[in-house]
This record gives C-alpha cells, structure tokens and sequence, in this order.
C-alpha cells in the first residue's frame, strides 16, 4: 500500500507540471456544503479559487508570478491581499500535487490553517500604481472593491466574526478584523 500512494504522489508532482491547466472539485472535509473549484494555470503562475458556500462564498487568486493572494469575501463585498510569503503559503507545484492527492486518494486532508487580520477602516482603492503591482488578474477579482491589507497573526481564540477562505481541505485562510 505505501508503494501505491508513493506512486501517486510521484504521478501528482509530474502531472502538475506536464499540465498547463487542470481543475480540481473539492469539498471541506466533514461539511457537505462547502465545495470549491481550485483552477491551475501552470503557464501563468496563477491558481483561482472559487468556493461556494452561501452568502460565505469566495474566490481567491493565488498569483505566484507578481507574488500576492487576493481574496474576495463575497459577504463583505471587499478583497483582502497579502503577499505570498513561502513560509506559510505553499508553492504552486505543492498545491497540485495535494489537489491532485485529494481528488485521487480522498482521504488526505490538510488542516494548514494561516490566519490573518485586516484594520476595518483603512481600505484603498486599487489605482493604476496598485494594479501594476498586483497584476491583471488580481485587478480583475478585486477592481472596483475596497482593499484591505492582510498581515498574518497567531491563531485568535474566540475571535468572533472571521471569514474563511482559501483552498478547501487543503490550506484554509481565516481572515479576521483587528480589534483595537
């Protein structure tokens, strides 16, 4: 058996390479009303994220190329940014093959958590100088929305009102409001 999920994991890591574009359909584990679809554009150094779940659906950009994830909060009608840091956000090639492990095996889960806080209050407008920086993808999940800056924190115990996103089942994004 540990030959077999060797196997498919070496497959993962050369499928995901080989492929420009693959979709993956994914389900938070244990809850049956949260799926997503997770899209790799290996040519573009981009992943899109579309998660429904009611009025807490999002989608999210993870753009490896200009080195930002953009996240729009459909509940808040507002895009959240923070800067790909290879630390807690794992790289394009890593996220396939967990993808690709999920959907093959679908009993691999990753409770990678990276939580997350913005200051209510202090959005912007992306404006030409933004967009250049975020990238052309990012501008179009976001243009037109407030922006606001995510910088990482510790896990918050009883932090009341935060917003999931991310990729379900394998990197979860809690993004929750700094409280002064």
């Amino acid at each position: 058996m540990n030959g077999f999920a060797a196997v498919l994991i070496l497959l993962g890591v050369f499928w995901t390479q080989t492929y420009a574009l693959d979709t993956f359909v994914l389900q938070e584990p244990g809850n049956d009303f949260v799926t997503g679809t997770m899209t790799i554009h290996n040519e573009k150094n981009v992943v899109e994220v579309h998660v429904n779940s009611g009025l807490y659906s999002s989608d999210t950009i993870f753009d490896y190329y200009h080195g930002y994830i953009a996240t729009r909060l459909f509940s808040r009608n507002a895009c959240f940014i923070m800067k790909i840091n290879k630390e807690y956000i794992p790289e394009l090639q890593e996220i396939g093959r967990l993808a690709f492990e999920r959907k093959t095996m679908k009993s691999i889960y990753s409770p990678n958590n990276v939580w997350v806080q913005f200051q209510s209050g202090h959005s912007l407008f992306g404006s030409i100088k933004e967009w250049l920086l975020y990238g052309r993808h990012i501008e179009q999940l976001c243009k037109g929305l407030p922006l606001y800056q995510l910088v990482k924190t510790q896990p918050l115990v009883k932090a009341p009102g935060c917003a999931n996103s991310g990729i379900p089942g394998i990197l979860g994004i809690k993004i929750c409001e700094k409280v002064n």
